[in-house]
């Protein structure tokens, strides 16, 4: 069983190998993005998040205990590219979401998306929401974990993507949360 929990300033240094070893893959296979992550020291930026008090950093270990995923889940939609009516709907917002390659096979990404949505459902949210800036993501958050597209936006000079899912309990998501808290 794979296990979300708040992270810690103990899982700095894992969650910053992390988005190292998922930038280097990113280069390799052609994905945008990676390169910026690992100019000067970003990965270590984004892992400073991680128990800081005021980023809500969820990290997801697998069954042996090995983090695997973070992602960092909101409980308030952005300002940025959401209308008011949209923004007073109780929603989670799931942002800054890395995976360790290594474990592509288990789709740990798929996972933590799927665990918002239930962790969503379960704590009064009628959506999961997210963004991103790149057209193969919006693809790949689409067609494989069921998010839509609402809106396309400019951000600080960038195409941004919003999408939204329905809260929902997922059964049988293999998936539990550590009892230690939570953000939201």
């Amino acid at each position: 069983m794979y296990v979300m929990r708040p992270a810690t300033a103990h899982d700095r240094l894992a969650y910053a190998d992390l988005i190292r070893a998922r930038a280097a893959w990113m280069v390799c296979t052609g994905k945008a993005g990676g390169a910026d992550l690992l100019e000067g020291d970003r990965s270590g930026q984004i892992a400073a998040q991680a128990g800081n008090g005021r980023t809500p950093v969820w990290a997801l270990l697998s069954p042996e205990g090995e983090l695997i995923g973070c992602t960092s889940l909101y409980d308030q939609t952005p300002e940025w590219g959401w209308t008011d009516t949209e923004r007073a709907e109780p929603a989670l917002f799931l942002a800054t979401t890395f995976t360790h390659p290594d474990h592509r096979a288990a789709k740990p990404g798929t996972l933590i998306a799927w665990w918002a949505l239930a962790h969503a459902a379960r704590t009064g949210k009628l959506w999961v929401r997210r963004g991103c800036g790149h057209q193969g993501l919006v693809r790949y958050y689409r067609d494989h974990q069921g998010f839509d597209l609402i809106h396309a936006t400019e951000r600080e000079g960038h195409r941004a993507y919003l999408l939204a899912r329905k809260a929902e309990e997922l059964n049988h998501l293999p998936v539990t949360t550590d009892p230690a808290g939570s953000f939201t």
